[in-house]
């Protein structure tokens, strides 16, 4: 079965947060771009396309017939995705295993699953 895994990296520093990045000690920020590229490397996993900070988003609602937009991501900022990937695995213990790999889901974010459905 495919999955599809939403990455939320809430509280969690990443490179493109300069002064939250630069307070990791060396060895985490090493271990985070290990365990990404070892994530993207695994057998079964297609990573998705590089997303940009959530406040870069607009959000588009349609009502009585009028789009409606508005900046930013629909969810509070801290529950915004972050970034996603698919993941072929046999069952939802094997993609539960490979979230919990993802370094946002040890950094104070979170990794949602969702099987994917076909179309068809």
């Amino acid at each position: 079965m495919k999955y599809t895994l939403l990455i939320y990296h809430g509280t969690s520093a990443t490179p493109d947060e300069a002064d939250a990045w630069a307070a990791l000690p060396p060895e985490e920020q090493e271990a985070v771009a290990r365990d990404y590229q070892a994530l993207n490397q695994t057998p079964g996993v297609t990573p998705g396309s590089p997303m940009a900070d959530p406040q870069t988003a607009t959000t588009v609602r349609v009502q009585d017939g009028r789009t409606l937009t508005t900046d930013g991501p629909f969810a509070e900022l801290k529950d915004a995705v972050g970034g996603w990937f698919t993941y072929e695995a046999d069952d939802l213990d094997a993609a539960i295993a490979i979230a919990a790999t993802v370094p946002a889901a040890r950094m104070g974010g979170a990794v949602e699953i969702r099987p994917a459905r076909e179309w068809g």
